[in-house]
């Protein structure tokens, strides 16, 4: 089955969920683990806080097992749930008359801040 292979991002449906990992099926033949070190990149306390069964989600392929239809999968490097949530809140970039000339006035007064900033957490060790 040349749909499935390593590198490929794939929907499935989660079918399982045990504490070291995720379940995920692809139509008849093939399924896969999402280990618990491949959901997130942080901590992973519950993987309920991440998936659910019956969840539709996009997966990374791994590794493919060809002989036993199986696949290693991964969701922590790609935006795994197909959600609506944030869908229409994103403003489309509107450039200004005045562009970079705000940035150019306010960075030297900035960096002048910052500066003291340093100089004062500097001088509070020192004491």
């Amino acid at each position: 089955m040349a749909e499935y292979k390593k590198g490929r991002v794939v929907k499935g449906t989660v079918t399982g969920i045990e504490p070291y990992g995720a379940f995920v099926s692809f139509g008849e033949f093939y399924s896969g683990l999402i280990h618990i070190s491949e959901i997130s990149h942080g901590f992973v306390k519950d993987i309920h806080d991440f998936l659910n069964i019956g969840d539709v989600i996009y997966t990374e392929i791994l590794e493919v097992d060809e002989e036993d239809y199986q696949l290693k999968l991964s969701i922590k490097n790609i935006a795994y749930k197909n959600s609506r949530k944030y869908a229409g809140t994103h403003r489309p970039i509107v450039e200004t008359t005045s562009g970079f000339q705000t940035l150019r006035k306010k960075l030297p007064r900035w960096i002048e801040e910052n500066l003291k900033k340093q100089k004062n957490k500097i001088n509070s060790v020192d004491k």
